[in-house]
């Protein structure tokens, strides 16, 4: 009876209640956007000059055509930045946000990702609320270089659960106070070491499966979670390029 308890508790309650949570801090943030609050305590920001993109100073596992060599179309595109309708544009350049405060929404349609998004992937801070985390250290949304994230794939709101389903093409919506930000499936590692350090690094790419990822810099988006299902033994990466962003 006991070990049934810890079962449901695991994979129902930590569901049910993170994903409510998530659910709450996504509206928040939404609704303080729309209000045009400034230094909220939910999303909160450091003000800066105005920059546009490029402009900054200095089943198991990913479906086969995700995975992609040294040599395909995927690498080598440079830094070029995004462009679509509407234009570049501009866009405030902001400092980092606080430890674990949620500053973004993350949209992924293929799998109905909603989640926030938050600084750093500590569990207790970030993951196990259900939000997405944000390695320290890498880009942020929309930045030149890699902006990569962490997500649980089991329990606690799991919203990086079905991201394997991700093929070349499919969209990955990042929205921040700003502005909203689309990236493009491009590749991925189906499993891999979790000491693979450089799918995460600013030119993403596999060291343990040479061949897999990119050789010049650009805009990159890296989402991580752990693989096989259930367990935390290897690592399942998705990554994506920046196609266009649309001011708030």
């Amino acid at each position: 009876m006991v070990l049934l308890m810890l079962v449901v508790h695991q994979l129902w309650w930590t569901n049910r209640e993170a994903k409510g949570g998530a659910e709450e801090t996504v509206q928040a943030l939404v609704r303080e956007w729309g209000e045009g609050e400034e230094g909220g305590e939910v999303a909160g920001r450091q003000g800066g000059a105005e920059v546009g993109v490029g402009e900054t100073e200095g089943g198991a596992g990913v479906e086969p055509e995700v995975g992609e060599t040294a040599g395909s179309e995927p690498v080598g595109e440079g830094a070029r930045p995004p462009r679509g309708s509407g234009g570049v544009g501009k866009v405030r350049k902001v400092g980092p946000p606080r430890w674990d405060q949620a500053y973004a929404v993350m949209r992924i349609p293929k799998v109905g990702v909603v989640a926030p998004v938050a600084q750093g992937v500590g569990k207790r801070g970030v993951l196990d609320k259900g939000y997405i985390g944000h390695y320290p250290g890498t880009a942020q949304p929309g930045q030149p270089g890699n902006f990569a994230v962490a997500g649980h794939r089991n329990t606690h709101g799991e919203p990086f659960r079905y991201i394997n389903r991700l093929g070349k093409g499919d969209e990955v919506e990042v929205e921040t106070r700003d502005a909203v930000y689309t990236y493009v499936v491009s590749g991925g590692v189906a499993q891999t070491s979790e000491r693979d350090v450089a799918v995460i690094g600013d030119v993403p790419r596999s060291e343990v499966k040479p061949g897999l990822g990119y050789r010049e810099p650009g805009y990159y988006l890296t989402l991580t979670t752990c693989t096989p299902e259930f367990t935390s033994k290897y690592r399942l990466v998705v990554w994506g390029k920046l196609a266009r962003m649309r001011p708030r």
